[in-house]
Parts: C-alpha cells; structure tokens; sequence
C-alpha cells in the first residue's frame, strides 16, 4: 500500500482515556490556526499544539503529521526551529507539535513500553492514540496519512511509533534519533527517512553508549519493507557542508528506505 510522505521536502531543511469531545467536524469559520491544546490522559493533563492550515475544508480529508521535540526541549521552542507551518499551508495537512512529560524536571517521550530502553512509566504511545483519536473526531482526517516525525529524543518517538502502534502511522522520519531495541508487530511496509551528524556527540554515529549505529536501524527498515539493498547515492554540498543521500527503494508497497548522512554534522 503506497503512502505518500509528504513532510520530508522540510526535514531535509532542518484507546483513548481523554475529556469527551464533540464527534461533529469544526466549520473552518470556527477554528484558530493555532495554539495550545489540552487532554487528559491515563489522568494526567497532557499538551501539544495544533496548528490548522487556512487551506484547510472540511470536505476534504487531510493528512495530519506529528512532530516531536528531543529530550528537555518545549513544543513551543521546537516548532520556532522546525517550523513546517509553511509547508502545512502548501502541502494542506494539520499539524502537531505535542508536549512530553516531565521526568526528574526534564521533558521526554517514553518510546519504548517495556524492558531495559523505557525512560519511564508513561503511557506516550497511549497519548498520542489520545491525539489522533480527539482531532480526528473534530477535524477530517485521511486516516491512511498520519505521519510521525522527531528530533532526537523525539527521532526515537517517531520509530516506537512505528514499532508499535503501525496501525495508526503511515511512515516516519527521525533526525538525530535512534530506534531502541524493542521492535513490536509492524503491520504494513513503513517509509523511513533517517537524518544523522557523523559527528553526533550525544547519540553516535556508528552507535555506542548503549544507542544502536544509524547503518544497524537502516538494515532493519531496509530488510522489513524488502527494498534493494544497493542505494542510489547522491551527494549534495551546496551548503557548505557534504551530505551524502542514500535511497533505498523499491520496497514492498513501493516504499523506500532514505538516510541523508551529514559529513561532520552534530546533534542537531
């Protein structure tokens, strides 16, 4: 099954326990474009912010993207320097920036729910179910094109997603971010676009300090969608900085596998 993933143009730059809502989609005329938004979930009151393209028309179903800022970090902070609002008018899709919880004063997202690579008890996974669940019952959503994209922290986010709850995402895309060791029961080929620094100095490169290498996360993808396994390779240096990009494609459903490997770049 073909998925369009129509957030990665601006990465290369850069059930549910909630409040009852009404099930009756909003009238454009009604909405906001954006801003913080509430629930509660597994009884805890979580945040994340909407933001609602003016092209947006209830008579015409829209992808919705999740975007997830890196450990410590505010979704308000991260969506200043991963802005896709522009690309969210463009492109017409609504989009999320949601909140992490707190863990010893630092936000995070629990992307693993069980063994040695969970960060805590939270239910993040159940969260963004919540998410999903409460837009979609206000805003017309194509169900078949929510996509998950993180930094870091959040990378890591977008693969548990994947991993763990495929039923809900389409495909993903991770920047700076590793996918931890647990993999659960992927339900269909999932697109996957991976960007990491060779000089990352907080979650390596070729792995290390208990983070898997960028190449081992990439094997998996490549070898759960069966895309070739010999790359077309590009290299890019117009901004100053190489970047090699290497797609893996003819996948199962046509998906591919891409990594855009920063010469020299860090965590960032």
């Amino acid at each position: 099954m073909e998925k369009p993933i129509l957030f990665f143009t601006v990465l290369k730059t850069i059930l549910s326990s909630c409040k009852s809502e009404d099930a009756n989609v909003i009238p454009k005329e009604t909405y906001s474009n954006s801003g913080a938004q509430t629930l509660v979930h597994d009884g805890v009151t979580r945040e994340y912010i909407l933001y609602v393209p003016d092209s947006y028309n209830e008579d015409n179903p829209v992808p919705l993207v999740l975007n997830f800022h890196g450990f410590g970090d505010r979704a308000v902070d991260f969506m200043s320097y991963a802005d896709m609002r522009a690309l969210a008018e463009s492109d017409r899709f609504i989009l999320v920036y949601p909140q992490g919880s707190l863990l010893n004063g630092a936000s995070h997202w629990n992307a693993c729910p069980s063994g040695g690579d969970n960060k805590s008890n939270t239910d993040d996974f159940g969260f963004i179910e919540s998410i999903i669940a409460k837009i979609s019952s206000q805003y017309a959503i194509d169900m078949e094109r929510i996509y998950a994209a993180g930094y870091s922290n959040g990378g890591m986010m977008a693969y548990g997603l994947a991993n763990y709850k495929s039923d809900l995402i389409a495909a993903v895309a991770s920047v700076s971010g590793a996918m931890l060791d647990r993999t659960g029961p992927t339900s269909h080929p999932m697109a996957v676009i991976h960007l990491h620094g060779t000089a990352d100095s907080v979650i390596p490169y070729n792995g290390g300090g208990g983070w898997s290498a960028t190449q081992s996360t990439l094997n998996h993808w490549i070898d759960f969608n069966n895309t070739n396994t010999t790359p077309t390779v590009n290299n890019d240096s117009n901004s100053g900085m190489t970047i090699e990009h290497y797609v893996y494609d003819q996948g199962d459903g046509l998906v591919s596998v891409e990594h855009y490997k920063y010469i020299g770049g860090d965590h960032v």
